[in-house]
């Protein structure tokens, strides 16, 4: 072999080793992010298996145009009560007229399992129906009593 071949070789091999080089971090960053990313997605799915919620009560008080609704977290995950909506006949209430509190919790923000939620909304006529959606889009709805 003269002095042209081996050279020759030499520079293939290189650039054989630079291109593995290259592509190998380039295909395992890929595939971390692609196992975190169903990792990820296991775990909502299990907190969406886990939360559950009832609506128990709603009713409408016509001498103070005050809605009150009643939510029992039925799951085994605890929610934020600042992740709660309430929807009212498809709409969600203004902020302002609305008051969240646990029952017999004093004032937290966290809404343990079993533990339940009244929503008391400030309306000016009765709506039909209610629902409560928390984390992951689970939710349950109520028609309205009126008093």
């Amino acid at each position: 072999m003269g002095l042209s071949v081996s050279a020759s070789a030499g520079v293939v091999f290189l650039g054989v080793f630079l291109a593995v080089g290259i592509v190998y971090p380039a295909a395992a960053n890929g595939f971390e992010q692609v196992s975190e990313a169903r990792h990820d997605a296991a775990d909502r799915a299990l907190d969406r298996a886990n939360t559950g919620v009832s609506v128990t009560n709603a009713t409408y008080n016509d001498s103070t145009d005050t809605l009150v609704v009643d939510a029992t977290n039925d799951g085994t995950t605890t929610v934020d009560v600042s992740d709660v909506t309430l929807l009212v006949d498809n709409a969600i209430p203004a902020a302002a007229d609305t008051t969240v509190t646990v029952v017999d919790a004093g004032d937290t923000d966290v809404w343990l399992p079993g533990e339940t939620v009244r929503f008391e909304v400030d309306i000016a006529s009765a709506p039909n129906r209610t629902q409560v959606v928390v984390d992951h889009g689970v939710r349950d709805a109520g028609d309205v009593e009126v008093n």
